[in-house]
Parts: structure tokens; sequence; C-alpha cells
């Protein structure tokens, strides 16, 4: 029987919940239509994947290879066990997506353990990283072999370079590599009006997991070594990991349609600029405290746990801390002014209630 494609849902319907609800951007469709015809080697030998290492290079130098995954959780495990042997723990801040969301995959899949620290605004300094970075000769104890960060984080403040450079040098001088969760890194670029080498390997990253989902891809990410020497047999533990696409060149196109210009970096400053807009909007609001400086697309607030609930049936959006009535608001590429505006008319409806 012959059955239709059709749309299963109203299009103009739009939420603050995540910039994973977005679809991808036009740019990105009309990257994959051009890389579908005709024939192209399997398992990343394809010209793509090929043309991609030379985008990556204008971005983070000509020492970086990137290696195409399906997602970010894939994309972080690959290159955390890249990082480590077997024995191996990794510091990472408490709030971390690592810890938190990623459904134990670092401990079940990879074998690591994660050494958390639990910081005010998300964001690990070197005097952090010392509460767990310590008892490498125990071996009652997993040997703390990488820090990972998270930029932007997961509370949507942006470290600076020098911070990263801080943290690089700390861990590098007590043997350790360092691994950032880049699954916003363009949020974070944009926000600091500046390349993102800037943050990376030009203060000492090691390896990077470049998210691209989260700003206009329909699927993938991306792992960058920064530093050939930090990780061992990428390709093999890609591989074992179940993160290598046979039809990669589908990764790779979108990657270059995001990076070759500057589609990653308009996609992202509209973002944070919807982000400000709407915790300007929300300030006026009496009743809403703010939580964190908003530096990139995402808002953090507290307010009354039945106003939330109400206000969740009209957009939607996620409780951050349900018992302290905390929430989080993300703005996406698409996210456009008429929502941010009809969001606020919404909140100032049900805190008047």
């Amino acid at each position: 029987m012959r059955t239709d494609a059709r749309c299963h849902h109203d299009p103009a319907v739009r939420g603050f919940a995540s910039d994973n609800y977005a679809g991808a951007h036009p740019e990105v469709l009309a990257a994959l239509t051009l890389a579908n015809g005709g024939h192209q080697i399997a398992y990343g030998e394809d010209d793509y994947t090929d043309h991609l290492q030379r985008v990556m290079h204008s971005h983070f130098g000509a020492g970086a290879e990137a290696y195409p995954v399906f997602n970010g959780t894939g994309a972080n495990v690959t290159a955390l066990q890249a990082l480590t042997d077997r024995w191996g723990a990794v510091v990472c801040a408490e709030s971390a997506h690592i810890n938190v969301d990623e459904g134990g995959a670092p401990e079940r899949m990879a074998g690591l353990k994660l050494l958390t620290v639990a910081t005010p605004d998300g964001k690990l300094t070197p005097e952090l990283i010392d509460r767990q970075a310590w008892g490498w000769e125990d071996e009652h104890r997993a040997m703390p072999q990488v820090v990972s960060i998270t930029q932007n984080t997961e509370l949507g403040t942006v470290y600076t370079p020098d911070e990263i450079r801080a943290i690089c040098d700390h861990a590098h001088e007590r043997g350790m590599k360092v691994h950032l969760d880049g699954a916003r890194i363009s949020n974070a670029a944009a926000s600091l009006d500046m390349p993102m080498r800037a943050f990376t390997n030009a203060v000492g990253v090691d390896v990077l997991s470049f998210g691209g989902t989260k700003n206009g891809m329909l699927f993938g990410e991306a792992i960058v070594v920064l530093n050939p020497d930090a990780v061992r047999q990428m390709k093999h533990i890609r591989k074992m990991s179940m993160q290598l696409a046979s039809k990669m060149r589908f990764v790779s196109v979108q990657l270059e349609a995001l990076l070759a210009k500057d589609l990653w970096l308009r996609n992202a400053r509209h973002a944070n600029a919807m982000a400000r807009r709407l915790a300007e909007g929300v300030r006026q609001v009496d009743g809403v405290e703010i939580l964190h400086e908003v530096q990139a697309n995402a808002v953090f607030a507290r307010l009354p746990h039945d106003v939330s609930e109400r206000l969740q049936k009209r957009y939607r959006f996620y409780f951050w801390d349900e018992g302290a009535g905390d929430v989080r608001w993300m703005c996406s590429f698409d996210t456009t002014e008429d929502d941010v505006d009809g969001f606020l008319l919404a909140l100032k409806e049900e805190m008047a209630r």
C-alpha cells in the first residue's frame, strides 16, 4: 500500500526547552542534497571528509585532525577513551554533561571513573581540579589522567582564554591531558568574539568534541585532535565505540556547511542575541530571578513552581532543579524576536495569576 510522507507536527510551534529541538538550517539541508549524488567511498574515505580536514585546519591549525561521529555523547566517550589508560580517571565539574546527562556512558562504555568537583558556575579552576587530582601512585584509586571542561558550560557560563590556559598549564604540569566538550563551542566563540582556536589549541587543549547538532546540523559532531601526541589509535577507538559512520560524507558535508564560511558564527550570534533579549525581558518581571550570568544562549531562572507548570503548557522548557524552582530556557539559531516576546508575555500573564 502506498503511503505519502506528510508533516506530523505544527511547524509554527516553538519552545525554549533545548537547541536540539530546532530543525536543520536550510544551508545544511542544501549541502546534504549536494553530497547525495552518485557514489562515494564509505567509512570516511570520501571527498567531503577529506575536504573537512582542510576546513578544520582553517579554524584550528594545520595539525588538527577531525574524526566525524554521530553525536555528542559518542564524541565525548570516544575522545576520553583515546586520552586515558584502562585505569584512568577524568576530573570534571559535577554539572558536566559527561557526568549528568550521558546515562553513565563514560563509565559503562569506556570503563572510566569520573572524579567530580562541585562548582558555583559550572567552571573548573586549578584549585578545584586539585581537589581530585592526586593519588597517581595509589593503586586503590583510579588515576587522574584527564581534565574535561565544557565550553560554554552546562550553566551557560563561558571560560575566558586565560582561564582555560591556566587549567591546561596546571593539568599538563601534573602529567594530565585536557579535553574540551564543545557541544556549544560556537556560542562561546560568539560570546567571546574571538576565533575558536584562541581558547582551544592556542591555550593548550589537547582534544575537542566539536558540536554541530545544537547549531543547525541535522545530526553529527566531530572529535578534533589538536595534539596528536595526546591520543592513541583514535580511528580504532571510534570504530570500537560504534561511532564510525559508513556514509560519513553526510556528517562531513554538514560540518563543512557550518564551518567553511560563517554559518556557525551567524547561527551562534543569533541564538546568543535571543537569549540576551529574553534575559532583559525577564529582569523586568517581578518575582523571577536570573541565576547565572547570561553569556551564551541559555537563561537559568528561578520562579514559583506552579507558574512554571502552567507556563510549560504553553511553551516547552525543562526544570533544572525542580525542588528549588529552577528552570532553563534555551534559544536556538531559529528563535525569533516574536518567539521571545510571546514567551515573555505568557510569563507575565502566568506570574500575574
